[in-house]
């Protein structure tokens, strides 16, 4: 009974999300209709000529926006979700440990130092590392694993992080460093490419098949180290292979959308009030509501006021009020 709830669910979460990227493909300022689309691609995969302003719409401008929206909400929820689970905190999330913040400094240090998109990737992954690797390290010496200072670690962590990202902006020598620096703080997926969502689109299908192939061991993991040693897991080689693909993919996606606060934290929340806390079961629910939300907050970003809206703007009007509720309802285990 319930693996048919299970399916169902999936279900009906992959047919909105399908009807979702449709409509967003719809929707905009230049408004394309079901059949304009349809006959658009025919003519994109036949080869003939068509419409070639509805092509462009279409293929060079929505569609990649729209599956970057869709893959990179997945990838931070899973995150989110996998993070909670290896370190036993339902208050963890990719932002919230710094890992996000690190990732912005590193791709906005590839920004001044004019690298590409590789270097952006790889500097961001370096960044977000070293934040996860002082957000851990701060519990340890003050011999204090509580889920509270580990929460208040990856504040410090931000903040730290926070100020280098300042500095670089202080120090930065024309507008157009200053301005891609503000844009990987507020997070917008306004100037993506279709090379630049090609490039990590590999990064995203990898990462996430490996961390759902460990949700057994996850779920091992979420019981604690003891548990799971005694079931024979290699605690500190399977935590560490998760956090490094986990910070891959946040660094991943923050290379190409900047920061994008709060879904990591949401979403595996609202993932375990459907599904469970089983991770085999919730993982996938995860992704696929993360999809939506990061979806449906683009959507709305770009189509509600004549100037677009910055992502985190939207997800933090929905996620700080979130966190308020959360803390309230985890107050007895926080301590």
């Amino acid at each position: 009974m319930k693996n048919t709830k299970h399916r169902h669910l999936i279900i009906v979460l992959s047919t909105i999300l399908l009807s979702l990227m449709v409509i967003a493909c719809c929707v905009g300022r230049y408004t394309v209709n079901p059949q304009d689309m349809l006959y658009a691609i025919q003519t994109k995969m036949t080869g003939e000529p068509g419409n070639l302003a509805m092509e462009n719409v279409f293929f060079v401008i929505r569609l990649p926006r729209v599956i970057a929206a869709v893959s990179i909400g997945a990838v931070l929820s899973l995150c989110g979700a996998v993070y909670q689970g290896i370190f036993k905190n339902p208050l963890v999330s990719p932002d919230l440990l710094g890992v996000s913040k690190g990732a912005c400094v590193g791709a906005a240090f590839s920004i001044l130092l004019g690298g590409g998109m590789l270097a952006r990737q790889l500097s961001a992954f370096a960044f977000g590392i070293i934040a996860m690797l002082m957000t851990m390290t701060f519990p340890k010496l003050l011999r204090n694993q509580s889920n509270l200072v580990l929460v208040l670690a990856g504040i410090i962590t931000s903040g730290f992080m926070d100020s280098i990202l300042g500095l670089m902006k202080f120090t930065s020598e024309n507008d157009t460093d200053l301005a891609a620096i503000v844009f990987w703080q507020m997070g917008s997926l306004a100037s993506i490419k279709v090379h630049e969502i090609l490039s990590v689109l590999p990064v995203f299908a990898v990462g996430a098949f490996i961390l759902l192939s460990l949700s057994f061991r996850i779920n091992i993991l979420s019981f604690g180290d003891i548990e799971a040693q005694s079931l024979g897991v290699n605690v500190k080689k399977i935590r560490w292979i998760i956090i490094l693909i986990a910070s891959l993919l946040t660094a991943s996606a923050v290379c190409i959308s900047g920061t994008i606060a709060w879904i990591g934290l949401i979403m595996p929340h609202l993932a375990r009030m459907l599904a469970g806390s089983d991770h085999i079961k919730s993982l996938p629910v995860t992704m696929l509501m993360g999809g939506i939300f990061l979806l449906l907050i683009d959507t709305i970003a770009r189509t509600a006021t004549s100037l677009e809206i910055p992502l985190s703007v939207l997800t933090g009007l929905i996620g700080a009020p979130f966190f308020a509720w959360l803390l309230y309802r985890q107050k007895a285990k926080v301590s």
